[in-house]
């Protein structure tokens, strides 16, 4: 017959295992504290943040994971430690789409952790203004959407900043519908963003199909909106629902149930090759014919992978296209820069808005 463990021993060791967590902590804080005077007396006085390292830390902490505790909660655990050590260093001051408790919010703290400064902005625009005019050093800002595509206002804005993706982020969304009343019967207005009312529209017609739906800038400000009435509601993430005291009415409401949003960190930094990497580039061709094959040939001949490409009215001229790609790879990667060398020859613009590691969760 197994002895089993007294609970009291069990709960020494435990104590004993917290004292040299907490000791190999502040060891590595002091690494980072090091680090920042390392860079300082070499002359860098800029952000600390380095995407890449941070990119290749958590890919080797899934990769060594031996449990029980889960891949991603292990990622999680060393996401806010890397947070709290480059506070230590120089805090971040990150500008996100808000009020708080919007799906940009909760991107912004997935990808640096809670130990940044997170400062709402109101509009896409004025998050690109926050990083441009350097009163942020980084923002967030929703690109796509798995269910309801690009969006606009985040490309539009690149064909005339000088800002560069640093790395992307992808957010697991599940839409609930939230507000100060236990039923449905009570409800006479929705409100939520664009995107996330068309993201809920099939459940929306089916069990609110009376019901006003209203665009507000995002889901936390549609969660403050829905907080002053009973008759009000909102459709936002439980994290919305907390912070501003709502209860949760139906839970998951998305039409679709993979539904996947993807962000991507604007700022000025230049992220290494991780081996892992994407590259994102804004491409202009004229109108002539066969301009689509040629920016498309060179990609093929480097066997490099395109994952994804939108075009979008340049605004310089009439039926003038601007293309935005993402490709596999980074700028550096010699069959990478084989094809842009290639590329930048054929096309009347070819601005590279950025190579940075690739989602890690």
């Amino acid at each position: 017959m197994t002895s089993i463990t007294p609970l009291a021993d069990l709960r020494a060791r435990i104590d004993a295992i917290d004292e040299q967590i907490l000791q190999l902590i502040n060891q590595r804080a002091s690494c980072a504290i090091e680090v920042a005077k390392t860079k300082m007396a070499e002359g860098e006085s800029g952000c600390f943040y380095r995407p890449d390292r941070e990119s290749l830390v958590l890919r080797r902490v899934k990769a060594i994971n031996q449990g029980p505790l889960a891949d991603e909660t292990a990622m999680r655990f060393f996401r806010e430690l890397m947070s709290a050590c480059l506070a230590l260093e120089k805090p971040l001051d990150v500008a996100f789409l808000g009020p708080e408790g919007t799906f940009t919010q909760q991107a912004t703290i997935k990808h640096f952790g809670h130990a940044v400064n997170a400062v709402p902005a109101t509009t896409i625009a004025e998050i690109f203004n926050a990083v441009e005019n350097e009163h942020c050093q980084f923002g967030v800002v929703p690109v796509e959407n798995s269910t309801e595509g690009v969006v606009n206002h985040t490309l539009d804005r690149f064909v005339s900043s000088p800002l560069k993706i640093c790395g992307e982020v992808e957010l697991r969304v599940h839409h609930n519908l939230i507000g100060n009343t236990g039923s449905l019967a009570d409800i006479a207005e929705v409100f939520s963003h664009q995107q996330s009312l068309a993201q809920c529209r099939q459940w929306l017609d089916l069990h609110l199909p009376d019901a006003k739906r209203t665009a507000v800038n995002s889901n936390g400000e549609a969660a403050r909106l829905a907080a002053g009435s009973k008759d009000k509601a909102a459709i936002a993430g439980k994290f919305a629902a907390e912070l501003y005291g709502l209860s949760v009415i139906e839970c998951n409401i998305e039409d679709e149930s993979n539904n996947t949003t993807r962000f991507i960190i604007i700022g000025r930094q230049i992220s290494g090759p991780t081996g892992k990497d994407k590259t994102s580039l804004l491409v202009s061709t004229g109108n002539q014919p066969g301009a689509l094959y040629r920016v498309l040939e060179p990609f093929a001949h480097h066997g490099i992978g395109m994952m994804h490409i939108e075009s979008r009215p340049s605004r310089q001229g009439l039926w003038d296209y601007v293309f935005f790609i993402d490709i596999e790879g980074h700028a550096e990667d010699e069959n990478v820069a084989a094809a842009l060398k290639m590329l930048g020859a054929r096309v009347s613009m070819l601005n590279i808005l950025g190579s940075y590691p690739k989602a890690v969760l």
